[in-house]
């Protein structure tokens, strides 16, 4: 996951989103998850997760 240009680690589940984005000041940032200005999905969205080997 990608915050600001920054890496910052995997995501592998909804949680670790919106954990990343409140490492890096951004606690409410749950509440626009879905928001294409926020997020960028890439492959999927907040509801399509793949599964790592």
């Amino acid at each position: 996951m990608t915050i600001r240009g920054e890496q910052v680690g995997t995501a592998y589940h909804l949680l670790d989103v919106v954990e990343f984005l409140r490492r890096s000041g951004m606690p409410e940032a749950h509440m626009g998850i879905d928001d294409p200005d926020l997020v960028e999905w890439r492959g999927g969205d907040s509801r399509m997760w793949r599964v790592e080997p």
